[in-house]
């Protein structure tokens, strides 16, 4: 990690690291869509026993970073909420149902 000599700099390696999360989140979502075309059901999609084992996995990581697993695992639910709803849409838009 780079050691920022000014709050310019400072904000200017934040700014670079919110488009990566963006850039990810785009990627990871991307692998969600095509994950649907896979399940049958929407059970199959809310995978309940995958989303908690993403969830335990992440906090940990976080505890490991010295990052607040707490806030990990709340940006998480959001973004895995939010996922099974396209997911969901995807495979009603795939006619399975």
């Amino acid at each position: 990690m780079k050691k920022c000599k000014t709050l310019e700099e400072v904000r200017t390696e934040v700014d670079k690291l919110d488009l990566q999360l963006v850039d990810l989140l785009s990627q990871r979502s991307h692998y969600i869509r095509q994950a649907a075309s896979f399940k049958n059901s929407i059970d199959e999609v809310k995978a309940e026993d995958r989303i908690e084992f993403i969830k335990a996995r992440v906090r940990h990581h976080a505890i490991s970073l010295g990052v607040s697993p707490n806030m990990i695992s709340e940006l998480f639910t959001i973004m895995i909420d939010e996922m099974v709803e396209t997911e969901i849409a995807e495979l009603r838009n795939s006619n399975v149902f």
